[in-house]
Protein backbone atom coordinates (compact mmCIF):
# COMPACT_ATOMS: atom_id res chain seq x y z
CA UNK A 1 0.00 0.00 0.00
CA UNK A 2 1.53 3.63 -1.15
CA UNK A 3 1.81 6.07 1.61
CA UNK A 4 -0.69 8.33 -0.36
CA UNK A 5 -3.53 5.51 0.33
CA UNK A 6 -2.05 5.35 3.91
CA UNK A 7 -3.22 8.51 4.64
CA UNK A 8 -6.57 8.63 2.94
CA UNK A 9 -6.88 5.15 4.84
CA UNK A 10 -5.41 6.99 8.02
CA UNK A 11 -8.32 10.07 7.59
CA UNK A 12 -11.54 7.81 6.98
CA UNK A 13 -10.42 5.40 10.29
CA UNK A 14 -10.00 9.12 12.29
CA UNK A 15 -13.90 10.39 11.05
CA UNK A 16 -15.22 7.25 11.99
CA UNK A 17 -13.03 7.33 15.38
CA UNK A 18 -14.29 10.60 16.23
CA UNK A 19 -17.55 10.26 15.23
CA UNK A 20 -17.31 6.83 17.71
CA UNK A 21 -15.91 8.87 20.87
CA UNK A 22 -18.79 11.60 20.54
CA UNK A 23 -21.50 9.17 21.09
CA UNK A 24 -20.13 9.49 24.57
CA UNK A 25 -18.24 12.55 24.73
CA UNK A 26 -20.23 15.67 24.52
CA UNK A 27 -17.61 18.56 23.00
CA UNK A 28 -14.78 18.59 23.75
CA UNK A 29 -13.39 18.80 19.87
CA UNK A 30 -9.91 20.11 20.42
CA UNK A 31 -9.22 17.32 23.56
CA UNK A 32 -10.26 14.18 21.42
CA UNK A 33 -8.20 15.78 18.37
CA UNK A 34 -4.74 16.33 20.61
CA UNK A 35 -4.82 13.25 22.20
CA UNK A 36 -5.78 11.23 19.11
CA UNK A 37 -2.74 13.40 17.76
CA UNK A 38 -0.83 12.32 20.35
CA UNK A 39 -1.62 8.49 20.16
CA UNK A 40 -0.68 8.48 16.42
CA UNK A 41 2.71 10.85 17.06
CA UNK A 42 3.75 8.00 19.53
CA UNK A 43 3.37 10.66 22.69
CA UNK A 44 1.88 10.96 26.17
CA UNK A 45 -0.76 13.12 27.24
CA UNK A 46 -1.34 15.57 30.64
CA UNK A 47 -4.78 16.40 31.02
CA UNK A 48 -5.16 19.43 32.83
CA UNK A 49 -8.58 20.23 34.17
CA UNK A 50 -11.04 20.39 37.42
CA UNK A 51 -12.54 17.29 38.64
CA UNK A 52 -16.11 15.86 36.80
CA UNK A 53 -15.17 16.82 33.38
CA UNK A 54 -15.00 13.71 32.23
CA UNK A 55 -10.94 13.05 31.46
CA UNK A 56 -11.41 9.70 32.90
CA UNK A 57 -14.38 8.90 30.60
CA UNK A 58 -12.73 10.45 27.86
CA UNK A 59 -9.72 7.84 28.31
CA UNK A 60 -12.36 5.32 28.41
CA UNK A 61 -13.33 5.69 25.78
CA UNK A 62 -10.67 6.38 23.42
CA UNK A 63 -9.66 2.69 24.58
CA UNK A 64 -12.62 1.38 24.20
CA UNK A 65 -12.59 2.63 19.89
CA UNK A 66 -8.94 1.96 19.66
CA UNK A 67 -9.71 -1.87 20.95
CA UNK A 68 -6.82 -1.70 23.36
CA UNK A 69 -6.33 -2.43 26.57
CA UNK A 70 -6.55 -0.09 29.17
CA UNK A 71 -5.93 0.61 32.95
CA UNK A 72 -6.65 3.70 35.17
CA UNK A 73 -4.01 4.06 38.18
CA UNK A 74 -5.23 6.03 40.66
CA UNK A 75 -2.14 7.69 42.07
CA UNK A 76 -2.26 8.29 46.08
CA UNK A 77 0.69 9.34 48.61
CA UNK A 78 0.91 6.19 49.70
CA UNK A 79 1.54 4.59 46.10
CA UNK A 80 4.71 1.97 46.06
CA UNK A 81 6.62 1.64 42.71
CA UNK A 82 6.02 -1.56 43.13
CA UNK A 83 2.19 -1.00 42.92
CA UNK A 84 2.32 -0.06 39.18
CA UNK A 85 5.05 -2.17 37.90
CA UNK A 86 4.64 -5.02 39.60
CA UNK A 87 6.70 -7.35 41.80
CA UNK A 88 8.82 -10.74 42.19
CA UNK A 89 7.08 -13.14 44.17
CA UNK A 90 8.12 -16.75 45.90
CA UNK A 91 5.76 -19.38 43.80
CA UNK A 92 4.82 -22.98 44.98
CA UNK A 93 7.89 -23.75 43.51
CA UNK A 94 9.85 -21.71 45.58
CA UNK A 95 11.58 -19.88 42.67
CA UNK A 96 10.95 -16.43 42.38
CA UNK A 97 8.29 -15.08 39.55
CA UNK A 98 7.23 -11.69 38.16
CA UNK A 99 3.90 -10.83 38.70
CA UNK A 100 2.84 -7.52 36.33
CA UNK A 101 1.28 -4.49 37.53
CA UNK A 102 -1.33 -2.52 36.06
CA UNK A 103 1.49 -0.49 33.60
CA UNK A 104 1.08 -3.87 31.63
CA UNK A 105 -1.60 -2.57 29.27
CA UNK A 106 -1.64 -0.52 26.02
CA UNK A 107 -3.28 2.75 27.68
CA UNK A 108 -2.45 3.82 31.38
CA UNK A 109 -4.35 6.43 32.87
CA UNK A 110 -2.42 7.98 35.59
CA UNK A 111 -5.12 9.94 37.76
CA UNK A 112 -4.28 12.70 39.60
CA UNK A 113 -0.28 11.68 38.78
CA UNK A 114 0.73 14.90 41.11
CA UNK A 115 -0.68 13.04 44.17
CA UNK A 116 2.00 10.46 44.58
CA UNK A 117 5.55 10.75 45.86
CA UNK A 118 8.62 11.39 43.18
CA UNK A 119 9.69 7.81 43.70
CA UNK A 120 6.39 6.24 42.13
CA UNK A 121 6.14 8.67 39.70
CA UNK A 122 9.77 8.30 38.24
CA UNK A 123 9.06 4.82 37.76
CA UNK A 124 5.96 5.57 35.46
CA UNK A 125 8.21 8.20 33.20
CA UNK A 126 11.06 5.09 33.01
CA UNK A 127 8.08 3.51 31.46
CA UNK A 128 7.15 6.22 29.65
CA UNK A 129 10.41 7.30 28.06
CA UNK A 130 11.85 3.71 27.84
CA UNK A 131 8.76 1.83 26.79
CA UNK A 132 9.67 -0.82 29.13
CA UNK A 133 10.08 -1.79 33.02
CA UNK A 134 13.06 -2.67 35.14
CA UNK A 135 12.51 -5.01 38.36
CA UNK A 136 15.09 -6.94 39.91
CA UNK A 137 17.86 -6.25 37.50
CA UNK A 138 15.32 -7.61 35.09
CA UNK A 139 13.91 -5.91 31.85
CA UNK A 140 10.46 -6.57 30.81
CA UNK A 141 9.04 -5.19 27.71
CA UNK A 142 5.31 -2.92 27.94
CA UNK A 143 2.89 -3.99 25.37
CA UNK A 144 3.05 -1.91 21.92
CA UNK A 145 1.34 0.46 21.28
CA UNK A 146 2.10 1.96 25.11
CA UNK A 147 0.43 5.19 25.85
CA UNK A 148 0.19 6.92 29.00
CA UNK A 149 -2.62 9.72 29.55
CA UNK A 150 -1.81 11.70 33.19
CA UNK A 151 -4.67 13.85 34.69
CA UNK A 152 -3.85 16.68 37.16
CA UNK A 153 -6.17 18.63 39.09
CA UNK A 154 -4.92 22.13 38.50
CA UNK A 155 -7.42 23.71 41.71
CA UNK A 156 -5.67 21.99 44.61
CA UNK A 157 -2.39 21.86 45.33
CA UNK A 158 -2.20 21.10 49.01
CA UNK A 159 -0.40 17.41 49.66
CA UNK A 160 0.51 17.16 46.22
CA UNK A 161 4.56 16.64 44.73
CA UNK A 162 4.47 18.61 40.89
CA UNK A 163 6.12 17.20 38.37
CA UNK A 164 9.72 18.68 37.84
CA UNK A 165 9.95 20.18 34.85
CA UNK A 166 12.32 17.56 33.52
CA UNK A 167 9.59 14.97 33.56
CA UNK A 168 7.12 17.16 32.73
CA UNK A 169 9.06 17.29 29.35
CA UNK A 170 8.29 13.57 28.74
CA UNK A 171 4.95 14.65 27.93
CA UNK A 172 4.23 15.39 23.85
CA UNK A 173 0.89 17.83 24.86
CA UNK A 174 -0.36 19.33 27.59
CA UNK A 175 -4.09 19.30 27.53
CA UNK A 176 -6.32 22.07 29.14
CA UNK A 177 -9.76 19.84 29.76
CA UNK A 178 -12.38 23.63 29.84
CA UNK A 179 -16.09 23.47 31.18
CA UNK A 180 -18.25 22.58 29.05
CA UNK A 181 -20.42 25.23 27.24
CA UNK A 182 -24.16 25.80 28.44
CA UNK A 183 -25.65 23.25 25.29
CA UNK A 184 -22.94 20.94 25.58
CA UNK A 185 -23.57 20.99 29.47
CA UNK A 186 -27.38 20.35 28.41
CA UNK A 187 -26.97 17.76 26.56
CA UNK A 188 -24.22 15.85 28.73
CA UNK A 189 -27.11 15.85 31.50
CA UNK A 190 -29.56 15.03 29.37
CA UNK A 191 -27.94 11.48 28.56
CA UNK A 192 -25.93 10.79 31.81
CA UNK A 193 -29.50 10.90 33.81
CA UNK A 194 -31.06 8.42 31.95
CA UNK A 195 -30.24 5.03 32.05
CA UNK A 196 -29.83 4.43 28.51
CA UNK A 197 -26.21 3.27 27.48
CA UNK A 198 -23.99 3.28 24.35
CA UNK A 199 -22.38 0.64 22.64
CA UNK A 200 -18.85 1.55 21.14
CA UNK A 201 -17.49 -0.51 18.09
CA UNK A 202 -14.09 -1.03 17.81
CA UNK A 203 -12.55 1.37 14.79
CA UNK A 204 -9.62 0.45 14.97
CA UNK A 205 -6.67 -2.44 15.67
CA UNK A 206 -3.08 -2.70 17.43
CA UNK A 207 -1.48 -3.36 14.56
CA UNK A 208 -3.37 -0.69 12.37
CA UNK A 209 -2.33 1.87 15.01
CA UNK A 210 1.75 0.87 14.54
CA UNK A 211 1.44 1.06 11.35
CA UNK A 212 0.07 4.29 11.24
CA UNK A 213 2.53 5.40 13.93
CA UNK A 214 5.28 4.53 11.37
CA UNK A 215 3.31 6.24 8.74
CA UNK A 216 3.34 9.70 10.48
CA UNK A 217 7.57 9.00 11.00
CA UNK A 218 7.43 8.82 6.86
CA UNK A 219 5.76 11.92 6.15
CA UNK A 220 8.38 14.31 4.40
CA UNK A 221 8.63 17.90 6.20
CA UNK A 222 9.73 20.45 3.95
CA UNK A 223 12.82 22.84 5.07
CA UNK A 224 10.89 25.83 5.96
CA UNK A 225 8.73 24.06 8.15
CA UNK A 226 11.50 22.69 10.28
CA UNK A 227 13.03 25.43 10.63
CA UNK A 228 9.91 27.43 11.49
CA UNK A 229 9.60 25.17 14.36
CA UNK A 230 12.84 24.89 15.67
CA UNK A 231 13.00 29.07 15.73
CA UNK A 232 10.04 29.16 17.55
CA UNK A 233 11.39 27.11 20.12
CA UNK A 234 14.70 29.10 19.88
CA UNK A 235 12.26 32.58 20.60
CA UNK A 236 11.60 31.07 24.26
CA UNK A 237 15.35 30.83 24.91
CA UNK A 238 16.30 34.03 26.57
CA UNK A 239 19.54 33.96 25.84
CA UNK A 240 19.11 32.25 22.12
CA UNK A 241 20.02 34.59 19.02
CA UNK A 242 15.71 34.30 18.01
CA UNK A 243 14.99 36.05 21.82
CA UNK A 244 12.06 38.19 21.52
CA UNK A 245 11.78 41.48 24.25
CA UNK A 246 8.35 39.27 25.25
CA UNK A 247 11.02 36.47 25.79
CA UNK A 248 13.79 38.66 27.94
CA UNK A 249 10.34 40.23 30.11
CA UNK A 250 8.45 37.07 30.85
CA UNK A 251 10.55 33.62 30.33
CA UNK A 252 12.79 32.49 33.06
CA UNK A 253 13.28 29.53 31.24
CA UNK A 254 12.64 28.05 27.63
CA UNK A 255 11.83 24.69 26.02
CA UNK A 256 14.51 22.01 25.18
CA UNK A 257 14.95 20.30 21.94
CA UNK A 258 11.93 18.15 23.11
CA UNK A 259 9.62 20.74 21.82
CA UNK A 260 11.16 21.10 18.46
CA UNK A 261 10.67 17.64 18.01
CA UNK A 262 7.17 17.19 19.34
CA UNK A 263 6.47 20.40 17.50
CA UNK A 264 7.27 18.76 14.11
CA UNK A 265 6.04 15.17 14.78
CA UNK A 266 2.72 16.79 15.76
CA UNK A 267 2.22 18.91 12.52
CA UNK A 268 2.97 15.73 9.98
CA UNK A 269 -0.02 14.42 12.31
CA UNK A 270 -2.32 16.81 11.90
CA UNK A 271 -1.44 17.92 8.30
CA UNK A 272 -2.16 13.91 7.59
CA UNK A 273 -5.60 13.71 9.67
CA UNK A 274 -6.38 16.82 7.81
CA UNK A 275 -5.59 14.59 4.41
CA UNK A 276 -2.46 16.63 3.51
CA UNK A 277 0.90 14.82 2.71
CA UNK A 278 3.04 17.22 4.26
CA UNK A 279 2.56 19.47 6.93
CA UNK A 280 3.02 23.47 6.77
CA UNK A 281 3.78 26.30 9.23
CA UNK A 282 -0.44 26.12 9.72
CA UNK A 283 -0.18 22.47 11.25
CA UNK A 284 3.05 23.51 13.35
CA UNK A 285 0.84 26.77 14.86
CA UNK A 286 -1.86 24.22 15.27
CA UNK A 287 -0.19 22.40 17.90
CA UNK A 288 2.38 24.83 19.19
CA UNK A 289 0.28 25.39 22.25
CA UNK A 290 -0.10 21.63 24.12
CA UNK A 291 3.43 21.82 23.20
CA UNK A 292 5.01 24.55 24.33
CA UNK A 293 2.85 25.12 27.54
CA UNK A 294 4.20 22.94 29.77
CA UNK A 295 7.79 23.19 28.71
CA UNK A 296 8.20 27.45 29.22
CA UNK A 297 8.18 28.73 32.90
CA UNK A 298 7.26 32.45 33.24
CA UNK A 299 8.79 34.57 35.47
CA UNK A 300 7.11 36.88 38.57
CA UNK A 301 6.94 39.76 36.38
CA UNK A 302 4.72 38.00 33.52
CA UNK A 303 2.71 36.46 36.89
CA UNK A 304 2.14 40.11 37.66
CA UNK A 305 0.63 41.34 34.68
CA UNK A 306 -0.99 38.88 34.32
CA UNK A 307 0.13 37.33 31.26
CA UNK A 308 -0.86 33.70 30.73
CA UNK A 309 1.53 30.96 29.27
CA UNK A 310 -1.00 30.93 26.29
CA UNK A 311 -0.98 34.89 26.00
CA UNK A 312 3.04 34.35 26.07
CA UNK A 313 2.63 31.62 23.54
CA UNK A 314 0.15 33.34 20.81
CA UNK A 315 2.41 36.18 20.70
CA UNK A 316 5.71 34.23 20.15
CA UNK A 317 3.57 32.84 16.84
Amino acid sequence: MSNVQAVDDLVQKYELLKKEIHKVIVGQDDVVDQVLISIFSRGHCLLVGVPGLAKTLLVNTIAQTLGLSFNRIQFTPDLMPSDIVGSEILNENKAFEFVKGPLFSSIILADEINRTPPKTQSALLEAMQERSVTAAGKKYDLPKPFFVLATQNPIEQEGTYPLPEAQLDRFMFNIWVDYPTYEEELAIVKATTSDTSTQLSQILTADEILKFQTLIREVPVPQNVLEYAVKLVGKTRINSEFATKLTTDFISWGAGPRASQYLIIGAKCHAVLKGKYSPDIEDVKAVAHPILRHRLVRNYKAEAEGYSMDKIIDELL
